[in-house]
């Protein structure tokens, strides 16, 4: 049977068929015609966008050569690294969340000068780059805007080092380091006061094939995507634990080795395709939780988290691959001390497929000594022994539709052949690696292992009959009628994340109630999602798709195809 997963999943705004462009001469003509004498194109972009592509295939076309880069403004990028060193670290994987600002970095001479220069000009100028918008406003001001998966690409390729940093051949974990941690999060600052007063949004994502779009356009997009169930644009990875499954099921290139990980849910680092007329623009999905934060996640879960989406559906593929790195996430309290994180990475994996032989590691085995299990992390971290797992980790046997609850300090991993759904708060960089079964990265690398934190965190009490109390199969019951069972399938107390699991062969109802819900049909063929009171259009999904119902949608049904009997797995944030 042909594979039903939408890989490019849009959202067609309605009113604004004329309001978006593609191709490098259509955008530099609808530039031009906004362009008078000493009209001033100010290109505000995030950083790792390509300026240079910019200018030569837009600007300079347009007989503009007085260009302003805006970098020149800043102070140098050794000067960057020892002020924001703190934050930066020596680490290779981990630093902390920075509150730096973009101005913070300005050099008020350079600034001044430049703003001297563009102030006697009687021709059509243009300034760009990184912070561009903090020099002038102009005339026509354009943000530039990138998905961070793509901007990791460009890492990986050794395309583009961090910004103001000639750090291109740099490992990549230090330079991912460097843009969650400081780049990214000034950036996002920046981009929201931006977003206030902006002409045309630039999508910038793929090269050589700009898409332009204007601010009304782009923000009525926005508007529009809360108010109806919608999918973001699914980004696939290998790994060196990859599996196969996501090939067929998803329909992806064959000739690859494998696919580890799909990042289905994730706003901060996926993009939504915004569709006006023939036109798809790509823009981060983040951009509509900066904008559209209280109908989008509900006012308790803006209260309480601000403009961060806190839950996060992913895959993990081990079909015919390898065990998943043993690790465990920072408690609460650690992740707030160490990282300025407020909040920490509880998670779960639902069992989506697995062969006979599928395995969960989870918790320790009761009676274990604990300095002894630490001893031997390290005498293994050292590849003088390998570190006897069987003797310390649980390893229980994993069969589809299975639910394994995982709270932080829990110490975890999939095993090889296994298919899940990870379920998780989104604080997703903060893993400690504990053990990794003596391999390499991708890039021929020992992954980073952080024993000494994951000692710190570590619940020892979570022992084999704990976990088989706690975590296991945790379910309940909540609804049994004809043609639908609700069933309560966790997460454990500790974790702020509310999972159902809807089994139905009929239309049922639901309510958001208060809460963004994020889901993914487990079986079945297709589901349609539809409003009660018709407020949009009914919607289709896939087996294995990601979906999310904005809060502000408040009722919804959902109803199988044919009439089969289908499982849907829903999340939301309890109050």
């Amino acid at each position: 049977m042909t594979p039903l997963y939408n890989k490019f999943p849009t959202v067609k705004v309605n009113g604004y068929d004329h309001a978006a462009w593609e191709g490098k001469e259509t955008i530099s003509r609808v530039l031009g015609s906004k362009l008078s004498p000493a009209c001033g194109v100010v290109i505000d972009v995030y950083p790792g966008v390509r300026v240079d592509e910019i200018l030569d295939s837009l600007i300079r076309p347009l007989g503009i050569t007085r260009i302003f880069i805006a970098e020149e403004v800043f102070v140098s990028g050794d000067d960057i690294t020892q002020r924001i060193q703190r934050h930066l670290t020596e680490d290779r994987v981990f630093g902390i969340l920075s509150n730096h600002t973009l101005n913070e970095f300005i050099d008020p001479l350079a600034l001044a000068d430049l703003r001297n220069s563009i102030s006697t000009l009687s021709e059509p100028y243009c300034v760009i780059g990184v912070g561009a918008s903090l020099i002038t406003r102009g005339d026509v001001l354009i943000y530039a805007d990138l998905a961070r998966w793509e901007i990791q690409q460009r890492y990986r390729r050794q395309e583009i080092g961090n910004w103001k940093c000639s750090n291109h051949s740099e490992d990549i974990l230090r330079k991912y380091k460097r843009g969650f941690f400081i780049e990214w999060r000034m950036a996002d600052r920046h981009k929201k006061l931006v977003f206030k007063d902006f002409d045309f949004l630039l999508d910038t994502n793929t090269a050589h094939h700009p898409r332009l779009v204007t601010r009304e356009a782009f923000l009525s997009g926005l508007k529009q995507t809360v108010t109806q169930p919608f999918r973001i644009v699914p980004f696939f990875d290998p790994g060196v634990w990859g599996g196969q499954w996501m090939k067929e099921v998803c329909d992806l290139d064959s000739a690859q080795p494998n696919y580890a990980w799909c990042f289905d849910g994730v706003p901060e680092e996926n993009s939504l395709l915004l569709q006006y007329g023939e036109v798809i623009v790509q823009v981060p999905s983040i951009d509509l939780v900066f904008d559209q934060p209280r109908a989008l996640l509900g006012e308790a879960v803006h209260a309480r988290f601000g403009t961060e989406f806190p839950i996060r559906f992913d895959f993990l593929d081990t079909m015919d691959g390898q065990n998943l790195s043993l690790q465990v996430h920072p408690l609460t309290e650690y992740i707030q001390e160490q990282f300025g994180m407020h909040y920490t990475q509880d998670e779960s994996y639902y069992i989506l497929d697995a062969k006979p032989e599928g395995t969960v590691y989870l918790g320790v085995k009761t009676g274990i000594d604990p300095q002894a299990m630490i001893r031997d992390l390290k005498i293994a971290q050292t590849g003088a022994n390998r570190f006897p797992d069987e003797t310390y980790i649980n390893c229980f046997p994993a069969k589809k539709h299975d639910h394994f609850l995982i709270p932080a300090g829990t110490v975890h991993c999939s095993g090889k052949n296994t298919m899940i759904l990870e379920i998780s708060a989104t604080p997703y960089i903060f893993t400690f690696k504990l053990w990794d079964w003596d391999r390499v990265g991708l890039d021929g690398l020992p992954r980073p292992v952080h024993i000494e934190h994951g000692a710190n965190v570590i619940q020892f009490d979570r022992d084999t009959q704990w976990v088989k109390a706690n975590l296991i199969n945790a379910v309940s019951i909540l609804r049994d009628e004809p043609g639908h069972v609700e069933e309560r399938t966790g997460l454990h107390e500790r974790e702020y994340i509310e999972t159902r699991r809807h089994t139905f062969n009929r239309s049922i109802d639901l309510k958001t109630d208060g809460s963004v819900q994020m889901m993914n049909l487990i079986e079945g063929e297709a589901v349609v999602i539809e409003s009660p009171e018709s407020a949009f259009e009914p919607y289709t999904v896939h087996y294995a798709e990601t979906w999310i119902i904005p809060q502000a949608v408040k009722s919804f049904s959902m109803r199988p195809v044919n009439g089969s009997t289908v499982k849907v797995i829903r999340a939301y944030v309890r109050h």
